[in-house]
C-alpha cells in the first residue's frame, strides 16, 4: 500500500494501491497502526496551518529513535504545487536518508 498525503486532490489511476490522507495528524495515525509504506506521495500544504512538512519531521523522528522505521525500500515523490514547500520535503527527506545511509543506519 503507498500513502497519498493531500487535502484535496486524489491520487493518479496508474494500476498502484494508495491510502489517501488529508492531513498530518491522519499520516502520523495511518502510519504509527500500519508502518512506514514503501511510497508516499507528498502534497505540501495541507489546509490552514497544517504542512506536510510537519509529517516529514516527526517521521525522520520515529526513526532516530527506532532505527529502521523508515523501511529499507522507502522512497517519495512530490506532487505539491507549492514549489517552495515541495523543495524544503526534497531537501529534509532527502538529507535525512542520505545521512541514515552513510552512517549505517538502515
Amino acid at each position: 500500500m503507498n500513502l497519498f498525503i493531500d487535502d484535496e486532490r486524489f491520487p493518479p489511476s496508474n494500476g498502484q494501491t494508495w491510502h489517501v490522507v488529508r492531513s498530518t495528524a491522519e499520516a502520523i495515525e495511518y502510519v504509527s497502526k500500519k508502518g512506514v509504506p514503501d511510497l508516499i506521495s507528498f502534497d505540501h500544504d495541507l489546509g490552514g496551518e497544517d504542512t506536510a512538512i510537519k509529517f516529514v519531521h516527526w517521521l525522520i523522528d520515529r526513526d532516530l529513535e527506532r532505527p529502521g522505521f523508515i523501511g529499507r525500500n522507502f522512497r517519495f515523490i512530490i506532487h505539491s504545487q507549492n514549489p517552495v514547500g515541495a523543495s524544503n520535503i526534497e531537501k529534509l527527506l532527502s538529507g535525512y536518508l542520505r545521512f541514515r545511509l552513510q552512517e549505517g543506519r538502515l
